[in-house]
Parts: structure tokens; C-alpha cells; sequence
């Protein structure tokens, strides 16, 4: 079966002087505003797509995660995972950071960073993501 998820922007006027919202079609939580300074400048109050970027990223790592360590017959208690999406004007998207701190009962931590960076790998938003630098530091709790 093939899923497709939508968002939508609707944006007006120009790009420096411009905003817009974007909407989730799913969540039902309604828009997050979008606008360029928030974009190029950070902004702790206004969402870009860099960070719905990251927002998927860290979803689909702790997903590839939690997959990979009980197939290894470890299962995850717990997967705290974050990604820093790093976008620079004039060029675009440079890298993804994934950390991801994990209480995984009966795993050496060998094992543990092994599983993480095969995930990171085999997340379909890494594959994604494949024209930019994606790193990785991952420890257990």
C-alpha cells in the first residue's frame, strides 16, 4: 500500500518581505507561520522548512531505531532522538544532525552504535536527504 501525506502553504507577496502558514493536513492543529527572516535569521517563534525538515528526520530515525534494535532482539524502552536541520542562504540545506539518547536493556554500546548508524542510513528521510552531510551521535541512558 502507498501512503501520501500532504501539507500546504499559502503565501503572499514577495520572498524577503513575504509570509505565509503552512498546514499539516493531518494534525488539525492548524497553520505554522512561515517567513523568510525566520528562515534566515532563526527565530523561536515562527517555524521554517528546515525544521518541519528535521521534524520528519527525527521521527523517521526513532522509527528506523526502534525497528532495528528489536530486530536485533533488543527492544527500546525509550528513543529521545533530535534532528538540527542547518540551512545556509545563498546555498540551501547543508547537513542534518541526528542525536538520539536511548534506554535499550540488554545491548553493549557497541552494538547500540552500530544499530543507530545502520538506521540512520536505512531512514527513508536520510535517503532522502542523501545530497547533504547527515551525522550522527548516538548514546544509551
Amino acid at each position: 500500500m502507498t501512503v501520501t501525506s500532504e501539507a500546504s502553504t499559502t503565501w503572499k507577496g514577495a520572498l524577503t518581505d513575504g509570509s505565509g502558514a503552512v498546514t499539516l493536513m493531518s494534525s488539525g492543529l492548524g497553520a505554522f507561520d512561515v517567513n523568510w527572516k525566520a528562515r534566515s535569521e532563526g527565530s523561536t517563534s515562527t517555524t521554517t522548512p528546515e525544521e518541519l525538515l528535521a521534524a520528519a528526520h527525527s521521527a523517521c530515525f526513532s522509527m528506523a531505531l526502534s525497528h532495528a534494535l528489536a530486530g536485533n532482539g533488543t527492544p527500546p524502552e525509550s528513543i529521545d532522538a533530535t534532528a538540527s536541520v542547518t540551512f545556509k542562504p545563498g546555498t540551501g540545506i547543508t547537513g542534518s544532525h541526528l542525536n538520539v539518547n536511548a534506554v535499550v536493556p540488554g545491548i553493549d554500546p557497541e552494538d547500540f552504535a552500530r544499530i543507530a548508524a545502520e538506521a540512520k542510513s536505512a531512514c527513508p528521510v536520510s535517503q532522502a536527504l542523501a545530497g547533504v552531510e547527515i551525522t550522527l551521535e548516538a548514546t544509551l541512558a
